[in-house]
């Protein structure tokens, strides 16, 4: 995930403390579906590895409804590792490591990151290229287990098409900041997940147009 910065200032919307945290009201909207979602479709154990963790709001949520999940959160960003470190240490939760820098969008990180049992990824699609997209998709993959599985979230389009007037307005604002991001179209993530042997189990409609990606690794 490259630090851009000409993003519209409706990509990232965030309060600061004066304790470092930060507090994203999307990421407190979305935080119950998502910890549902994380819940039916994560496996119960292993190593699990949360790319661009932003705030810190998830990871916490998503570590108490998979204890024996060993979390790792990551963020480009070192002023969101503060944030998830202080977030962190308010739950005090033993599954939690520390927060680490991670460009997902790099090629080789997965090397790093072998024998995950599980991915999680929210809203960092839309912010980043269809090349920078085709690498995230394959370091996951080459990072995850066989057999374990990943779950990408966010604003996609439909059949290509922008199927609601907030995101039509969201997408514009995101290619006019930067003309090679946006939205990326659900069957050319499909396409990308077959190959790089990501069987597709499910695709999660979620609140507010989001949808959730739900893919296992085949076996070897």
């Amino acid at each position: 995930m490259s630090l851009r910065s000409k993003l519209p200032s409706t990509a990232s919307v965030v309060v600061q403390s004066g304790d470092g945290r930060l507090s994203a009201p999307a990421a407190e909207k979305n935080a119950g579906p998502i910890t549902k979602l994380v819940e039916e479709f994560a496996p119960d154990k292993g190593l699990a590895l949360e790319i661009a963790s932003g705030t810190g709001q998830h990871i916490v949520k998503l570590a108490v409804v998979k204890p024996n999940l060993n979390w790792q959160p990551s963020d480009i960003d070192p002023i969101r590792i503060a944030s998830i470190e202080t977030w962190c240490k308010d739950y005090n939760l033993a599954n939690v490591r520390p927060p680490i820098i991670l460009n997902a969008t790099e090629i080789g990180w997965s090397s790093k990151f072998t024998s995950q049992k599980f991915i999680f990824l929210v809203n960092l699609f839309h912010l980043i290229s269809e090349d920078e997209a085709t690498i995230l998709i394959s370091e996951i993959s080459a990072a995850l287990a066989p057999g374990g599985r990943s779950i990408i979230y966010g604003p996609f389009k439909r059949n290509n098409k922008l199927t609601s007037a907030g995101d039509q307005t969201f997408h514009h604002s995101l290619i006019e900041a930067d003309p090679q991001i946006g939205y990326k179209n659900d069957a050319w993530m499909t396409a990308k997940f077959k190959e790089e042997k990501l069987g597709l189990l499910k695709v999660v409609p979620m609140p507010a147009n989001n949808l959730a990606f739900v893919c296992e690794k085949l076996g070897m």
